[in-house]
């Protein structure tokens, strides 16, 4: 069984970003609106006031300071809220699918491939676009890539549950090297008029390229040395959109068909689970704390990556070994962690040794031990 090295990475950013402060005078807009359209009612006390939001508050409880994303003028307007996306025809690639390839066409340039050396397509990501034919088999076809595609879903873990599924591949010697891509437009399942949550995500695409070490450029990239994954069920993040909603159209505007979660919860249970995680599996391949040169964090909120990062070094990681894209990206579910890869990987010395963990609804989490090469 050979080894696996990722040799490249690409990352796709929408060229239209989205202040705290712009996100913030639309979504007070709605709530002036909403408040003044429904005075009788809630001078009534049948209906609750809706309460402004603010750039203060956004980044004290996030570390978010902007976010990029593939619609601006329908998010930033009051009376829409939304991202505005026109459906493309059956004949035109799939916006997913777009995205993935201009991130894709990245990580090629880095490993120094060609995508018809590629023998298989995941996409690993939390918000597809359909149910079928898989954008993974539509990327393998707009890239001119042999072998197989296919699509996987564990919301915000995707991307390492991903990486150990093409590691897995590739020990087995059923391919040589994989392209595993993230493509995520979080803000079409944001519910903007959440005052705890219209501020949390933004839209991006990551790639990844895994061959076996034989064939891979010589001291480029990163050995894999290990991956663990982990789940646990909870309705603490939760989307139900989906192709039965239709059966009971009486709940189809229902808040749960958008994101949701209880933040509190998650919060305070995901956090020793993902710090326990990561520890287990550095002591699984004997390999101390002081050893990790840079952990590559899901970016879903600054607060808890700063607290995981603590109970696993026991002391307080600066910058350097838990770097932050949150604050210009906020959460891009499956793709946060990889983009911290991204762009920060380049200053590793040979045999400097980091974690990419990711962790999100199900629950889920993933962990991947990569020493430079």
């Amino acid at each position: 069984m050979s080894g696996v090295v990722i040799s490249g990475t690409g990352l796709f950013t929408p060229n239209e970003s989205v202040s705290n402060d712009e996100l913030v005078i639309a979504f007070n807009a709605f709530v002036d609106n909403f408040n003044t359209d429904n005075k009788d009612a809630i001078d009534a006390g049948t209906l609750d006031p809706l309460t402004h939001s603010s750039s203060e508050f956004i980044e004290k409880a996030s570390g978010i300071k902007s976010r990029y994303v593939m619609n601006k003028a329908g998010i930033t307007n009051p009376d829409i809220l939304c991202p505005q996306i026109p459906e493309r025809s059956n004949d035109e690639p799939s916006i997913l699918a777009e995205m993935s390839v201009e991130a894709a066409n990245q990580a090629f340039k880095e490993a120094g491939i060609e995508p018809n050396e590629i023998d298989a397509v995941i996409v690993a990501c939390s918000n597809l676009q359909r149910a079928y034919p898989a954008i993974a088999v539509e990327v393998q076809s707009l890239l001119g890539i042999g072998g197989f595609g296919f699509d996987m879903n564990v919301a915000c873990s995707s991307a390492t549950f991903g990486i150990q599924t093409a590691h897995d591949m590739i020990r087995s010697g059923s391919v040589k090297r994989v392209l595993m891509v993230n493509p995520e437009i979080c803000t079409g399942h944001l519910n903007f008029r959440d005052r705890d949550s219209h501020f949390i995500f933004g839209d991006v695409a990551t790639a990844v390229i895994l061959e076996a070490e034989d064939i891979a450029k010589k001291d480029a990239g990163f050995n894999i040395l290990g991956s663990r994954l982990m789940t646990q069920f909870s309705n603490n993040i939760r989307n139900n959109f989906g192709f039965l909603n239709r059966t009971a159209p009486e709940h189809e505007k229902d808040k749960d068909k958008l994101f949701v979660q209880e933040g509190r919860k998650v919060f305070r249970e995901v956090v020793p689970m993902v710090a326990e995680m990561i520890t287990d599996h550095l002591n699984e391949h004997q390999i101390g704390v002081s050893d990790i040169r840079r952990f590559w964090l899901h970016q879903a909120n600054k607060n808890m990556n700063d607290l995981i990062a603590k109970k696993v070094l026991g002391r307080d990681a600066n910058e350097e070994e838990n770097p932050l894209v949150l604050d210009q990206y906020a959460n891009t579910s499956s793709a946060g962690s990889i983009i911290a890869f991204h762009k920060n990987k380049t200053d590793f010395a040979a045999n400097e040794i980091g974690v990419i963990c990711s962790f999100g609804a199900g629950y889920s989490a993933g962990s991947v031990i990569l020493r430079k090469r």
